[in-house]
């Protein structure tokens, strides 16, 4: 009981706090704010009474031993890191989309369909591959794809067309999350006691959901203070080109000068998300040993994927 409760509060007041640090769209920061800074606080303390409590006791929610696999570990961090690139992607990658090219909410969701359909594609090559090459070279591939497809994705403009804009992008990073989700799933579970599948299983999950909020943190603040940043500087140079011309600025010059605040602020963090999946190779070089005769008796259909 005292695991589950420390455990519980900790991510939730993490996650509380990191959802509310991030800049705004007027381009303010929270993080210090004083909400922020307690939650963090409170969560840091909570995780750190946590892991004492783990380490003291005879049942625990969490044994140690899950973590001393140098691969399961290194595959919950490809989590973490998968989660805080795409939470935070999907998420401006909507508001680009209907804010700047004027996508309905439906046009915007059959735009991101041939993304699902490549994930499903490319998770059916990496059960069928993991066989016979093992978990590392595909989870290699996977994590240098993402972060391509991230790089690609953050020269997006508003001035971007669908298939080269966003399409491109956006099928080179879903084979990259393809590639990945079933191997780093099966390496998150090789060599686990059967008795600690369903802690080893739950951490993998944690990560992912714990990276969206981080994410959303990180790339919140990275965006919109370069939104807000853009904003002011053109809308100033536009006042002045306008009083020179003799008349106010127009709903369309607004609209310009939006757009591209948008599209330069998203391309940023972008550009964060194509670092955070460089990060996940380098971890996957760092960490990841496990052969492919350590996971000769798993089945990929039966990893917690997603």
């Amino acid at each position: 009981m005292p695991g589950a409760i420390t455990g519980t509060l900790g991510v939730a007041a993490l996650v509380y706090g990191l959802s509310s640090a991030a800049t705004t769209t007027n381009g303010v920061s929270h993080w210090g704010d004083t909400k922020v800074l307690a939650a963090l606080a409170a969560a840091a303390v909570l995780l750190a009474a946590f892991a004492v409590i783990e380490v003291r006791s005879k049942y625990a929610l969490l044994p140690i031993r899950v973590l001393r696999s140098r691969d399961r570990t290194g595959a919950y961090l490809i989590s973490l890191c998968v989660g805080t690139a795409l939470f935070g992607m999907f998420f401006f990658l909507t508001i680009f989309v209907q804010n700047v090219w004027g996508y309905s909410p439906l046009k915007t969701g059959i735009a991101f369909l041939p993304l699902v359909a490549v994930i499903m594609a490319a998770s059916g090559i990496a059960s069928q591959a993991v066989p016979r090459i093992g978990a590392r070279p595909l989870l290699i591939a996977g994590s240098a794809s993402m972060a391509g497809g991230m790089f690609w994705l953050s020269r997006i403009s508003e001035h971007s067309s669908y298939a080269d804009g966003l399409l491109g992008p956006m099928l080179i990073i879903a084979a990259g999350l393809g590639l990945l989700f079933v191997p780093m799933s099966l390496v998150s579970l090789t060599k686990v006691r059967e008795n600690d599948t369903g802690v080893a299983s739950s951490l993998f999950n944690v990560g992912q959901q714990v990276g969206g909020s981080i994410g959303l943190a990180i790339l919140g603040t990275v965006a919109w203070s370069a939104v807000a940043t853009s904003v002011r500087s053109r809308t100033a140079s536009a006042a002045v080109a306008a009083k020179a011309a003799g008349h106010p600025l127009t709903a369309a010059v607004h609209k310009q000068i939006t757009d591209h605040a948008l599209a330069t602020g998203f391309s940023k963090a972008f550009l964060v998300s194509a670092a955070i999946g460089l990060l996940t190779l380098i971890i996957t070089l760092a960490a990841i040993r496990v052969t492919r005769q350590d996971l000769s008796g798993a089945d990929p259909m039966a990893a917690p994927v997603g």
